[in-house]
């Protein structure tokens, strides 16, 4: 696996046996990225380590809500509004404009009970919106896609 950065290297190794004893069997762990992939219910949550400069790195938690969504102003009205009611992370769109749920927290500074937090934030998230933006905006679920 090929690190951009020394702190980035250090995150990964710091949280790879955290993600192991917290997801267990939910886990995969990639082999050629610093990711792992965690997945619950109807939703998969990516965990990636990224840099951050040259001395930090970040760690984002993403779950893709529905992929192929009609996106129109009440979606994104809906999805504005329910970010104001978020404890952790955030809606929003990728390139493609499919609509993902993602939180992310500093690296260096990161505990076992933070990275749960996230990762568990993220994917309870978007298993519960999935459904109800699929059924209002059309799409598919992340595990229709599987």
């Amino acid at each position: 696996m090929e690190f951009k950065t020394t702190a980035q290297r250090k995150v990964y190794e710091k949280i790879l046996p955290w993600m192991k004893e917290l997801f267990g069997t939910f886990l995969r762990v990639y082999e050629d990225k610093p990711s792992f992939r965690v997945s619950v219910g109807s939703a998969s949550t990516q965990v990636a380590v990224y840099p951050w400069g040259e001395d930090d790195a970040t760690i984002t938690a993403r779950s893709y809500v529905v992929t192929g969504a009609e996106i129109l102003p009440d979606l994104m009205h809906y999805l504005l509004r329910e970010n104001s009611a978020m404890r952790f992370g955030a809606f929003g769109l990728d390139d493609e404009d499919d609509v993902f749920f993602e939180h992310t927290i500093v690296g260096s500074t990161c505990d076992k009970e933070e990275i749960r937090s996230s990762v568990l934030a993220v994917i309870y998230t978007a298993d519960e919106y999935d459904d109800v933006v699929m059924q209002k905006w059309g799409g598919e679920r992340a595990v229709d896609r599987s």
